[in-house]
């Protein structure tokens, strides 16, 4: 019986010559991604006893998520782990304004085919668009890793989703997943090995398939991985400059579920509040009045989607008495997209530009919501109290869907616009 990515990737990280879900397994990380939550982290490292990290070379730190610094204990934090990054000779350590994380680590080359990731933020499996095994851990695992070079880890069972067909126009990666946790629920996948596959997910750029694997955490996934291909490496290349071995699942290989969808008449999709997998057409939420539109985040932030985003709103301006806010997700992205003009078409028509960063994202500093206010979002979650008062309402959709809502001023179909 062959095997699947997860099993065959964490069999030869463990020097094995084989394992089965279930098993645990000790192995050492190629890369422990860390960002604003570094300073707790070398906390505990500390506390474990030991003054140096194991291996300085594995460690990538990213300040991203409340940045610039929204207080004096925002500055402190990022403080401390500018000094830890320093003490410990981590060269990997990305200052404000670089980006966020789940960005600017493939970008930095820090993501590769066949690579074990770990990081302690729940959306890691995103560097999964890149074939590799990568899992979100807590801030404890991550403060051992520092401090040992290891981690055990759980051998998942697998599930396969093959994705056939068409993107209808104005259809994307983003309503495919937010369709997919729908089905699946919050708790479909707990804990398993998501493989994507089909023509349509072949079909797809990379920033569209980090959409998919950036959402396995909504749906329970320890990671979330697509087989490479020349995308994958024209992608990565000039920013890994190391060899490396892609591992690919066997095709006789056993998997728990086998999921099959075909897209060619999907439409766009919204998340309702306050769950992520509260998931219906956007039809059925078309004319919800909304005070703030979102686009950006380590889902939605890359150059396709504020191109989307520009192609709806050029010439154009939004509602009146909404607020639109763009971050892109990273310096590099920001950069590409002021050569494209997406920036000045974005401003224009009366979005306020935010730095890259998870900015209104997690609700710490800006675009905060208000008591009985409503935002319509390209983020990955929308719980209660997410982006500020636990009294507002977060709404989720493709960056087509969002600025088409921020031009008229409600939820609204971006086929119609």
């Amino acid at each position: 019986m062959g095997e699947t990515f997860a099993e065959k990737l964490l069999a030869r990280k463990a020097g094995l010559a084989g394992v089965v879900p279930g098993q645990i397994v000790v192995v050492q990380p190629d890369k422990l991604l860390t960002h604003d939550n570094t300073a707790a982290i070398s906390k505990k490292f500390y506390q474990i006893g030991v003054e140096r990290v194991a291996n300085p070379r594995i460690n990538v730190i990213v300040l991203d998520h409340v940045t610039p610094a929204a207080d004096e204990k925002y500055a402190t934090n990022h403080q401390v782990i500018r000094q830890f990054a320093a003490e410990q000779g981590i060269e990997a350590f990305y200052d404000v304004g670089e980006g966020i994380c789940h960005q600017v680590l493939p970008e930095k080359g820090h993501a590769w085919p066949g690579a074990l990731i770990v990081g302690s933020d729940s959306h890691t499996p995103t560097h999964g668009a890149f074939g590799a095994f990568a899992a979100g851990i807590g801030r404890t695992e991550a403060a051992a890793v520092m401090a040992t070079g290891n981690i055990w880890l759980r051998v998942p069972h697998s599930f396969r989703i093959v994705i056939r067909g068409a993107m209808p126009p104005r259809v994307t990666p983003k309503d495919l997943a937010l369709h997919i946790i729908g089905d699946l629920r919050a708790d479909g996948a707990d804990y398993r090995s998501v493989e994507f596959a089909g023509e349509t997910v072949r079909d797809m750029s990379v920033a569209g398939r980090m959409v998919l694997t950036n959402m396995v955490a909504e749906m329970g996934g320890k990671n979330g991985v697509i087989e490479p291909d020349d995308k994958t490496r024209a992608w990565l290349q000039g920013r890994v400059t190391h060899e490396y071995e892609e591992i690919h699942a066997d095709p006789d290989a056993s998997y728990e579920r086998v999921i099959e969808y075909n897209v060619s008449g999907l439409a766009p999709q919204v998340a309702k509040p306050h769950t992520v997998d509260n998931v219906v057409p956007v039809t059925e939420t078309a004319g919800i009045p909304i005070d703030q539109a979102l686009i950006g985040t380590c889902t939605n932030g890359r150059v396709e989607d504020l191109a989307a985003a520009a192609e709806i709103l050029r010439g154009r301006h939004i509602a009146p008495g909404v607020r639109l806010l763009v971050l892109p997700a990273s310096r590099e992205v920001l950069l590409q997209a002021v050569e494209q003009g997406l920036v000045s078409d974005l401003v224009a028509a009366g979005a306020t530009l935010l730095n890259p960063g998870c900015g209104p994202c997690l609700g710490a500093h800006q675009g905060c919501m208000a008591p009985g206010e409503t935002t319509i979002s390209t983020a990955n979650r929308n719980f209660k109290g997410r982006m500020g008062a636990k009294e507002a309402f977060i709404y989720l959709a493709s960056p087509a869907t969002v600025a088409a809502s921020a031009l008229t001023g409600a939820i609204t179909d971006p086929r119609e616009v």
